[in-house]
């Protein structure tokens, strides 16, 4: 009997670019750990970003196996270099959204409204929401139908204020991404900076930072996998 085909993750990627400050875009592992956890189990991946077409990378470590082998692979810069536009897709589509990270997130992620439309469509059908590192700026100003933060009184974990400072960037973000969780209703939870921590409430999916991009990965297979 022929398997029905599964419907794929959608992947989104910031297409913020910050030259000045170096933080442009989406962070590359952030990306390509979980997508591969993902594709070791079967499950596609498709991507877009907020603009459509190449969105900015940065933090490329090629001493790292799994980055090397995809930013390598010509098929997969075509797919990096041809996302789709946020606007065009249809959270129908999708069996689940994960929201990489990447300081650029921080700019063009809360305030968009097709990301909120695919968080609450997604998430009233009962389908997986994941987001890692700076990725949850997706989720700072989402609501579900009756008005209420998706994140209220949630467990949830993201880039802490600690790891913001750390990096020297706590006053170049618009805003903190742990606070305004927090803010939010969110049951904030972390460890030290740099450790990875992943957290599950129901089809909410969570991680601190990109060492915590595998997690998020083997979480939402998991999820994904019943």
């Amino acid at each position: 009997m022929t398997q029905p085909t599964r419907k794929p993750v959608l992947f989104v990627l910031t297409s913020y670019s910050d030259v000045a400050h170096n933080i442009s875009g989406f962070y590359f592992s952030e990306l390509v750990h979980p997508l591969h956890v993902l594709e070791q189990a079967g499950i596609p991946g498709v991507f877009a970003s907020i603009q459509g077409g190449l969105p900015p990378v940065y933090g490329v470590d090629l001493d790292d196996d799994v980055n090397a082998r995809y930013w390598n692979d010509d098929a997969f810069q075509q797919r990096l270099s041809h996302t789709l536009k946020l606007s065009d897709t249809r959270s129908d589509d999708y069996s689940a959204v994960l929201f990489v990270g990447g300081h650029g997130t921080m700019w063009d992620f809360p305030d968009c409204p097709d990301v909120q439309r695919l968080i609450r469509d997604l998430y009233e059908a009962d389908k997986p929401v994941a987001a890692v590192c700076h990725g949850p700026a997706a989720l700072v100003n989402a609501t579900l139908s009756d008005g209420r933060y998706l994140v209220d009184g949630k467990r949830v974990a993201a880039f802490t204020d600690a790891e913001e400072h750390a990096v020297k960037l706590a006053e170049v973000v618009p805003f903190l991404l742990e606070t305004t969780l927090k803010k939010r209703g969110a049951l904030h939870q972390a460890v030290g900076e740099w450790q990875p921590l992943t957290l599950v409430d129901g089809n909410l999916i969570t991680g601190q930072n990109p060492q915590s991009a595998t997690g998020v990965g083997e979480a939402l297979r998991n999820k994904l996998n019943g």
